[in-house]
């Protein structure tokens, strides 16, 4: 799913009724993780690196001091200032709305090469089944290209319609090869941030071993930037 921090409501005030629908399809996407412990994927250009689930922080940059953590009973005062990165943040707003309980967050960087993204995803793949604790969902967050026209957009590309077309196919018909294929320099060049986290997960999901059905909840560009939210489960 996407992470503009529009999904929380008291960043956006009136305009929260517009972007209901694409928040309502993240909480049922959440919600049908069925699991506490989550693996959160996210690009930043921090990464990689792994983040702690006792990570927590506020939406303070982003106009209101919303605070959120990355497990559950964390501290009662988080007004701290916190440099969370934004991927991380949307996380853990969204493992308090599903009840989950322990977010443990990876970061990849946006300009981390296709191959380098399928290694480490096939590597988290074995990682997670070998984990003898408890079944993990994987979280992915990762945005479009930011190039669609809408008003008030900055600069349009023609290009950005057909790049998240694929990705919105992929993502329905549980393609991993499909992103795994996504051009980085296309990518960069539309703007979409979450190419190599996508590319991540096509490494999880080949390297799971698994047969998958997915399902895509939403795909839209409503701001010019392409969101999709969708799940994937094994069979």
């Amino acid at each position: 799913m996407p992470h503009p921090p529009l999904l929380v409501p008291e960043l956006v005030g009136a305009a929260a009724a517009e972007v209901e629908p694409l928040r309502t399809a993240c909480r049922h996407a959440v919600r049908r993780l069925g699991v506490p412990r989550w693996h959160a994927i996210g690009a930043d250009p921090g990464g990689p690196a792994l983040v702690a689930p006792d990570t927590h922080g506020s939406f303070r940059g982003f106009g209101a001091d919303v605070p959120v953590s990355l497990r559950d009973g964390a501290p009662a005062d988080l007004r701290e200032p916190s440099d969370t990165p934004l991927p991380l943040l949307v996380a853990g707003w969204l493992r308090a709305q599903a009840g989950a309980h322990t977010v443990v967050g990876e970061l990849v960087h946006p300009a981390a090469a296709p191959d380098d993204c399928l290694a480490r995803g096939k590597e988290l793949a074995d990682e997670l089944n070998r984990d003898p604790r408890q079944w993990w969902a994987v979280l992915v967050l990762a945005d479009g290209a930011r190039t669609h026209p809408a008003p008030g957009a900055g600069r349009v590309d023609e290009r950005a319609a057909g790049f998240d077309a694929a990705v919105a196919t992929a993502l329905a018909v549980v393609d991993p090869e499909a992103l795994a294929g996504l051009d980085p320099e296309l990518a960069t060049e539309l703007g979409a941030g979450g190419r190599a986290a996508w590319q991540l997960l096509a490494g999880v999901a080949i390297g799971s071993g698994s047969a998958w059905t997915g399902e895509l909840l939403y795909s839209a560009a409503p701001y010019g930037v392409g969101y999709h939210v969708a799940v994937w489960e094994p069979r």
